[in-house]
């Protein structure tokens, strides 16, 4: 081969593993639309069940259920060596996962199979039993013979006590016409359809939660061995579902639906098959959201460990579902009940008192008095009087019994004395000076007294007061000058 043909041989080979991985990632990030459109069922022919659901008796069903015990007698717990998906049991694993949605939906038509035509011998039916499998089984065992609703022993184990009672009473009061052999054998044809492809839904989920259990254990224990399954399919495969980041695996199997108008506020967006996990749909509706971030960070976790097969009975998911459900336990506690704090102590400082000769005088001027100090002392033993006759036990004290039995005027204090200005000094002084006063006979009187004197001599008699003050001030002039001589000097 030249230089040339290698060349191109190495060009194509790059061409081709670009276009693989352009595809795979257009299928990871593509999110199927569906309609939100039910399957309606033309029930009104006279088309028995095996015309409208053909699931059961298909031969991919038939495949499927010879592969399963085909691998169940093979292998039993043999471990997973290499790639997961070299391995020629997991393709069957994922095709039975996506089985069991295709038999949900083939159990809903037929449910409304028979609904449309029992409607005919019992319409109440259909609300007092919403399951759909328990609505087909109580119809094959009920029949036209609604009567025996109440002593039927099969139907005890199919609803409840309090269910059978309400619909042995519905029954007895029901509008319904019985049915004809031919349109109730349909019905019973569709009851045991659903049941045999019940039987195969259990069957099928009980073998891919046998084998998840070995080849992605970690995994099938935080989200359970059906939604691991579905996981794995739509990353398309264990590896690249490891390699792939958490918000990713969140959206796993989304969905965007076309409502042709109607109201999107009921809708989840960005909800996939974590989501609709067991261990995130019980927790509360308000953390959900954050119940499936955080199970599709475990799982992206769990995925590495199963791709390079560690921890093969199931530890490291066993410790991570413990981290999920303490956490979530964690967001569903209830806020701590807020205390009320005292308040702390207040940091006392030591205040800055004012002291020295001006503070020790203002104490002193509004001191106790020793008149006072006196009132307050008691002699013990000694009956007092009587201040007052109106005030009972309030005597003086020790006021006036030193030995005189008279009060004792207060001793003054120049230290409690009240203070007067040396203005008001001034002014007081020209008041007692210049205070109006006269003199009769060489008295003071005050000032309001008459100059009229009576005499017994005269009678009556006019002192003039301004001459008797004139005759002292000119003795005081004379005798008590401060500035006047001697008036007599003896000579020797």
């Amino acid at each position: 081969m030249s230089l040339a043909d290698e060349l191109l041989a190495d060009l194509e080979e790059i061409a081709e593993e670009r276009d693989d991985t352009e595809l795979g990632n257009e299928q990871d990030d593509d999110i199927e639309e569906v309609e939100d459109v039910t399957m309606e069922v033309d029930s009104s022919r006279g088309d028995t069940i095996k015309d409208i659901a053909t699931l059961r008796d298909s031969q991919r069903l038939k495949d499927v259920r010879q592969q399963i015990l085909h691998f169940q007698d093979k292998r039993t717990k043999d471990e997973v060596n290499g790639p997961v998906e070299a391995d020629p049991e997991y393709q069957l694993i994922i095709e039975a996962n996506n089985l069991t949605v295709e038999i949900d939906n083939e159990i809903n038509i037929i449910h409304k199979f028979c609904r449309d035509h029992y409607m005919k011998r019992f319409p109440e039916l259909e609300s007092l039993v919403p399951g759909s499998l328990d609505y087909m089984l109580t119809v094959k065992e009920l029949g036209n013979e609604l009567e025996k609703a109440k002593t039927n022993e099969k139907l005890q184990e199919i609803l409840t006590p309090a269910v059978i009672m309400v619909v042995s009473v519905s029954a007895s009061t029901t509008q319904g016409e019985k049915m004809d052999s031919d349109e109730l054998s349909r019905v019973y044809e569709a009851c045991d359809m659903a049941v045999d492809i019940n039987e195969a839904k259990s069957e099928i989920l009980k073998y891919v939660e046998s084998r998840m259990s070995f080849i992605a254990p970690n995994l099938s224990i935080i989200v359970g061995a059906s939604t691991a399954a579905k996981i794995m399919g739509a990353a398309g495969g264990l590896t690249s579902l490891s390699k792939m980041p958490a918000c990713n695996v969140q959206v796993l199997g989304a969905q965007r639906r076309t409502l042709s108008g109607f109201s999107s506020a009921a809708t989840n967006p960005h909800t996939g098959y974590v989501f609709y996990s067991d261990i995130v749909q019980a927790t509360p509706p308000d953390l959900r959201k954050k119940a499936t971030r955080l199970v599709a960070a475990k799982c992206t976790l769990a995925a590495r460990v199963d791709s390079f097969h560690e921890s093969p009975l199931g530890e490291v998911g066993r410790n991570l579902r413990d981290e999920i459900e303490r956490k979530l336990d964690k967001l569903q506690e209830p806020p701590p009940v807020k205390q009320a704090k005292p308040l702390p102590a207040p940091i006392e400082q030591s205040r800055k008192k004012r002291g020295g000769r001006r503070l020790r005088k203002m104490k002193e001027k509004y001191g106790m008095t020793e008149m006072r100090k006196a009132a307050n002392r008691m002699t013990f033993g000694e009956i007092e009087e009587d201040a007052y006759q109106d005030a009972v036990g309030y005597s003086a004290g020790q006021i006036g019994k030193a030995g005189t039995g008279r009060i004792r005027g207060p001793q003054v204090d120049n230290k409690t004395q009240v203070k007067i200005s040396k203005s008001l000094q001034r002014v007081l002084q020209k008041q007692q000076t210049y205070g109006g006063k006269s003199t009769v006979k060489g008295r003071e009187t005050s000032g309001t007294a008459s100059s009229v004197a009576f005499t017994p001599l005269q009678g009556l008699e006019i002192v003039n007061p301004n001459a008797a003050e004139k005759k002292v001030a000119e003795a005081n002039a004379k005798y008590f000058s401060a500035t006047a001589s001697f008036l007599h000097v003896k000579d020797k």
